[in-house]
């Protein structure tokens, strides 16, 4: 399972709909609005 970055929920990277790639990373969303969220600012979820 993966974590949302954006809501916390636990996201089932297989039946996952919603999924971004950032440096070189694929992040899971629960939801469209969490994806919008990560998308327009990815630097405010992940932590280097």
């Amino acid at each position: 399972m993966a974590k949302d970055l954006v809501c916390n929920m636990e996201v089932d990277e297989e039946t996952a709909k919603y999924k971004s790639e950032y440096k070189g990373t694929t992040y899971y969303f629960c939801a469209p609005g969490c994806k919008k969220a990560f998308d327009n600012n990815p630097e405010k979820y992940v932590e280097e």
